[in-house]
């Protein structure tokens, strides 16, 4: 069993502490970290957990095999840095620091430790993870570039970055907004009472990486939750590319063949073992199997039970580290730029960092 705290009490940081409950098996949980004592009180009455006011309280009374930071970007980088000087592993949230300088700092003060992951979740989604094994398999030949249109920032760039393998190298950024009516039905807390049109911005960057492979960033305020703007991935190999869950492509014959990612879902029709994913197949091979069938889990929670989980067997050595600091600092570094190019309104070129080495 792995041991854990938690950092935070945040929206984020309850997803953790939920998904550490439902697997008593895995996870011990040590401790929620909250500063004030209403909130303390309301943690431990409706999870019944042990809370802290501080990281050295918390540590003061059972070290765990690791910690999660689940705070404010600006108050993150702090809580990394105290953890990792009392040697407590890291799983800390997106972005790890707030700032090009944050960065730069917290690499120079934690980067050499290897103490230090990061919860960033996307890759992990399902459908994701998926589509990795597709482009890994080399089904559609050499990835040359990925479109994006989800989610904002490192994490659209985390996704990019996974599917291109592109490493630190300088990256050229070209970025335009607009602006155009749209409703926006939903928020994370339900429907809007407002349902007239209002102007909503769409950010188009350009990345392009110095190996030649590039990446088209297109977002909209609020795409997360309104469900007026499709999602969309499109990844372009040389042999063919996949949009969404379609996959198009040469193969032997030669022929030119159309295949689709298809999810089997417990819990329709006579399906009586309750609702939930149970495996997404492709051409009749299973390329991404739902580790956690019987918690009734939605993607988003089966990707941070993934993290979790590998975070766990990294410290173990059973697995590969979930997601380096290395990698989210690049992440963070490359959406800087983009609203660096937002507000400047010229191209911007990243410059190779530390964490490259």
């Amino acid at each position: 069993m792995t041991s854990i705290a938690v950092i935070g009490a945040g929206w984020r940081a309850q997803f953790f502490i939920r998904l550490a409950q439902m697997m008593p098996e895995r996870f011990e949980i040590v401790g929620v970290v909250a500063r004030k004592e209403d909130v303390r009180t309301a943690l431990s009455l409706e999870f019944g957990v042990q809370t802290f006011y501080s990281v050295s309280q918390m540590l003061s009374h059972k070290k765990p095999d690791f910690a999660i930071s689940s705070v404010s970007w600006d108050a993150n980088p702090g809580i990394v840095q105290e953890l990792v000087k009392a040697g407590v592993h890291v799983l800390c949230e997106t972005p790890p620091a707030p700032t090009l300088e944050a960065l730069q700092e917290l690499w120079k003060q934690v980067g050499s430790s290897g103490l230090v992951q990061v919860a960033e979740q996307y890759l992990y989604l399902p459908g994701h993870r998926a589509r990795l094994a597709i482009t890994e398999s080399g089904a559609i030949g050499e990835i040359g570039s990925v479109e994006i249109s989800s989610t904002h920032g490192y994490h659209a760039v985390s996704i990019m970055r996974g599917f291109l393998k592109p490493g630190f190298e300088p990256t050229t950024i070209t970025t335009r907004q607009f602006e155009a009516p749209l409703v926006d039905p939903l928020s994370r807390a339900g429907w809007n009472k407002d349902l007239s049109p209002k102007n909503a911005k769409t950010t188009i960057s350009l990345l392009d990486f110095a190996s030649g492979k590039s990446g088209l960033y297109n977002f909209v305020d609020n795409q997360w939750h309104n469900q007026l703007r499709h999602r969309r991935i499109v990844v372009r190999g040389s042999r063919g590319e996949l949009v969404d869950d379609a996959v198009i492509r040469l193969t032997d014959g030669p022929a030119i063949t159309k295949s689709r990612i298809e999810r089997y879902q417990l819990g329709y029709d006579l399906n009586l073992d309750g609702y939930d994913t149970e495996h997404l197949s492709f051409d009749g091979k299973v390329v991404f199997q739902n580790p956690f069938t019987g918690l009734r889990l939605m993607d988003e929670e089966i990707a941070i039970a993934q993290l979790m989980s590998q975070m766990a067997d990294w410290l173990e050595a059973k697995a590969k580290a979930p997601y380096p600091l290395a990698e989210a600092c690049q992440d963070h570094l490359i959406s800087l730029a983009i609203d660096e190019s937002i507000a400047t309104g010229t191209n911007v070129t990243t410059q190779m960092q530390a964490w490259a080495s």
